[in-house]
């Protein structure tokens, strides 16, 4: 079996949650025998291939970027060529020219969506783009969504009035390294040990400028590690505020992001907007037995984290109620452990990649006729 994955980011130029996604679709199900090929834009001169564990990466240069939407000419070549390869295509949404790219493919294989967010801050664009979409959707085999909270609470998936599966993400422990003792070292000596833990881009909607103000209230050591558009204004916030336990980590290794997991007593991740739609940096604090601190967005974070099973889930853009439960994990230690706990169990028995291999193995059987959906 042959699968095209299309989106507009992958590895190893960006590091979000959507191409973690794909990376761990890709190696769980090509332990089940499927060849998986990446098609993606990227920062290059020319198209390229490389050769990843999870498959060949097909990379074609990005031209221009309205509104964060990727696009490129050669995508229109690249993909026909692609897709007769392919025995079907894995889309993931949102991202607009690929609904342009497919419509103008003539490409007449299964299409299978997963649909990762809604279009949230772009509501004028997203007008003009609403007839395409709906032409895009109409030639869609299936839908994939990441989250029961998601399908509810999604106005545009209700719309679909079609039936919408879901598989959440997943994570394979194994595709993660041990961190070197050296890592270990180096964040003990820059932040010591027992901080709030929060790793991704820092964008908007992620909700850091409650957590400094938070971490001045309280005083209690934040690590925060990524770039991104708010990483500036994030620094002039903490320094106007006088959050001297707030600390800057910038882009980290994965040698450091898994020490930096390692030596953390909780993971703060406080999005406050539905463009938050999963957040694979929870999964990764429950692997490591970490509790968790998410904020009510009706969306999949409140379905990994289990309030008062797994971690605390606060509402968002509430400071006090974020103060108050670093407060509550940082004084009851072994409460903050019990979370933890449960946490890597229902990580195992939810959103292992293996469990998310054989659950798209199944969908990508049914579209291909192989298996029937009641089986």
């Amino acid at each position: 079996m042959r699968v095209l994955q299309f989106y507009r980011t992958y590895l190893p130029e960006t590091h979000g949650g959507v191409e973690e996604a794909i990376h761990q679709i890709c190696l769980a199900t090509g332990k089940l025998g499927v060849e998986q090929r990446v098609l993606t834009l990227a920062n290059v001169p020319e198209v390229e291939t490389l050769d990843l564990p999870e498959g060949k990466v097909i990379r074609v240069p990005v031209q221009i970027e309205p509104a964060s939407c990727s696009m490129g000419k050669e995508a229109f070549r690249e993909y026909r060529e692609q897709a007769a390869w392919a025995d079907l295509i894995h889309i993931h949404y949102p991202w607009p020219f690929a609904d342009l790219v497919h419509l103008l493919s003539g490409c007449n294989k299964p299409v299978l969506v997963t649909y990762h967010s809604d279009i949230i801050r772009q509501t004028a664009l997203e007008k003009l783009y609403a007839p395409m979409r709906w032409l895009f959707f109409r030639k869609v085999s299936r839908f994939v969504a990441t989250s029961p909270k998601y399908v509810e609470t999604s106005q545009l998936l209700r719309k679909l009035q079609r039936p919408v599966d879901v598989i959440p993400l997943g994570l394979a422990p194994e595709s993660y390294e041990r961190p070197s003792q050296e890592a270990l070292d180096a964040v003990e000596r820059d932040y010591g040990d027992g901080f709030f833990l929060f790793i991704g881009v820092l964008r908007y909607y992620k909700g850091l400028r409650y957590l400094v103000e938070a971490a001045a209230r309280t005083g209690l050591n934040v690590v925060i590690a990524g770039h991104g558009p708010e990483e500036e204004v994030l620094k002039r916030q903490a320094r106007d505020q006088g959050a001297d336990s707030v600390r800057f980590a910038g882009f980290v290794s994965n040698d450091i992001k898994q020490a930096l997991m390692t030596r953390a007593s909780a993971i703060a991740f406080p999005s406050c907007e539905r463009s938050e739609a999963f957040g694979v940096t929870l999964l990764e604090g429950q692997m490591h037995g970490l509790p968790l601190i998410t904020c009510d967005i009706g969306t999949g974070t409140s379905y990994v984290n289990q309030h008062g099973e797994t971690g605390l889930v606060v509402p968002p853009r509430d400071v006090s109620a974020l103060a108050e439960a670093m407060k509550q994990i940082s004084q009851a230690p072994e409460l903050a452990r019990k979370m933890g706990k449960a946490g890597r169990v229902r990580f195992a028995n939810e959103f292992s990649g293996e469990l998310v291999g054989k659950r798209y193995l199944k969908v990508y059987r049914q579209l291909l006729g192989q298996d029937s959906p009641e089986e």
